[in-house]
């Protein structure tokens, strides 16, 4: 994606990794889908898209349904976006012809966005792309049922990874510092402060756009107050949750238990809520990005504890507002559970989000991530500092996985071959 900043009154264009993946899809006949976050920044890709289709001398029509009038327009019949677009052609009757290309903002305002692109895609078929983004994936989820299979690819837009933080703030040597020292096992990096100091306010102040781009922290502090305030008010609206305060209460809970397992009954009891709620909660912030929920890895029933999740947060600026808490990591008792969210964010990047579990066992014993793809058997510790992984439970792991390699990862480390940003 290209996000625009200000520096020095020049706009400055930065590209997020995924805008190469939308655009090789955007000649597929599959309608591209982009959700995730809101202000992760899916408007401003949305709109450079369209800027270069047309510079490309495409058809190309560019829609928002924040407009009334094109939202009411859109619901009425889906043949009434071509007031506001050009029209394709039908290739029933027409054949094959230009491809009309129409971009349309926010499609989970619409009533049925399932039905409205059901049949746009039927109709138009091969003459018509529609790419489309959604801030909620709760309502993508929900209203975007079996009859789209094979007709669109979703597309996840998250807030920056570390890589793109470097990028936003115009530290393009250091990106290129990341990759030697992820590239070589056996490289000593001598630029460890700057890319410490960057780490530290990632970790701190996160990843959204609009915050990073902030020079000063008081604004930055601002700005994701807003994001907490408004726009997790806005999910919730649009969830049609009746009880604001008490979803509130539960982010702040779960962000106060980042790294935890998550236990639904004592979560129904603290909050004074029935269970079913719970469950509800926890599936709209799932789905409105805000949490992320990860499975436990096992292989031995009766053994491993095998029900509950861990929960993290899927940006840690957004976790740290919730807490109101912008200390210093060193200054901190949360340390290990940022740390653990940062590796997580890492690994799900690197494998996907299914891909990463974690491993803990009835006694006690836990591993913080399991990775098994394929070949790939590999299992992560996060440290802060020289703390040493439980020994117990590395040695209890390692009897049970044999095939696994074990790995502890740590930030400020005295050696920096274990360096978290070795990953």
């Amino acid at each position: 994606m290209i996000i625009f900043g200000k520096l020095n009154s020049i706009i400055m264009f930065y590209e997020r990794e995924l805008y190469g993946q939308i655009k090789l899809h955007i000649e597929k006949k599959e309608f591209t889908v982009i959700t995730g976050a809101r202000q992760a920044g899916k408007t401003t890709l949305l709109r450079k898209l369209y800027s270069e289709l047309r510079e490309e001398g495409k058809s190309v029509s560019y829609l928002s349904l924040e407009d009334p009038g094109i939202l009411a327009a859109a619901n009425e019949h889906p043949e009434q976006i071509f007031k506001f677009s050009s029209r394709p052609k039908n290739p029933l009757t027409d054949g094959i012809s230009q491809k009309i290309f129409v971009l349309i903002d926010e499609i989970q305002y619409l009533t049925s966005p399932t039905g409205f692109l059901k049949y746009l895609y039927d109709t138009y078929a091969e003459n018509l792309k529609l790419i489309v983004t959604g801030s909620s994936a709760f309502y993508l989820d929900t209203r975007f049922k079996d009859s789209l299979a094979g007709r669109k690819r979703i597309f996840m837009l998250e807030t920056l990874n570390f890589d793109e933080f470097l990028l936003f703030k115009n530290q393009q040597s250091l990106i290129e510092e990341l990759a030697k020292i992820r590239n070589s096992k056996e490289y000593i990096s001598p630029f460890v402060e700057p890319l410490n100091q960057y780490l530290e306010e990632y970790i701190i102040y996160g990843g959204y756009p609009a915050v990073v781009l902030e020079s000063d922290f008081k604004d930055k502090k601002a700005r994701l107050s807003e994001l907490r305030n408004s726009f997790i008010k806005k999910d919730i609206l649009e969830a049609g949750l009746g009880n604001e305060e008490a979803f509130f209460r539960m982010m702040k809970l779960l962000a106060s238990q980042t790294g935890n397992l998550v236990n639904k009954s004592e979560l129904s009891s603290t909050l004074r809520i029935d269970a079913r709620t719970v469950e509800n909660y926890l599936y709209v912030m799932q789905k409105c990005f805000h949490i992320v929920l990860i499975r436990p890895f096992f292989s031995n029933l009766r053994k491993e504890l095998v029900k509950m999740p861990k929960v993290y947060f899927s940006d840690t600026g957004l976790r740290n507002t919730l807490l109101n808490n912008f200390s210093p990591i060193a200054d901190r008792t949360d340390k290990g559970a940022l740390l653990e969210n940062y590796l997580l964010k890492r690994l799900s990047a690197i494998y996907g989000h299914d891909e990463v579990m974690f491993w803990r066992t009835a006694s006690g014993h836990e591993v913080d991530f399991i990775v098994k793809e394929g070949l790939t058997r590999k299992a992560f510790e996060a440290k802060f500092g020289n703390q040493k992984p439980n020994h117990t439970s590395v040695k209890a792991f390692k009897e049970n996985y044999p095939d696994f390699s074990f790995l502890t990862l740590s930030w400020r480390p005295g050696d920096e071959n274990t360096w978290i940003l070795k990953i």
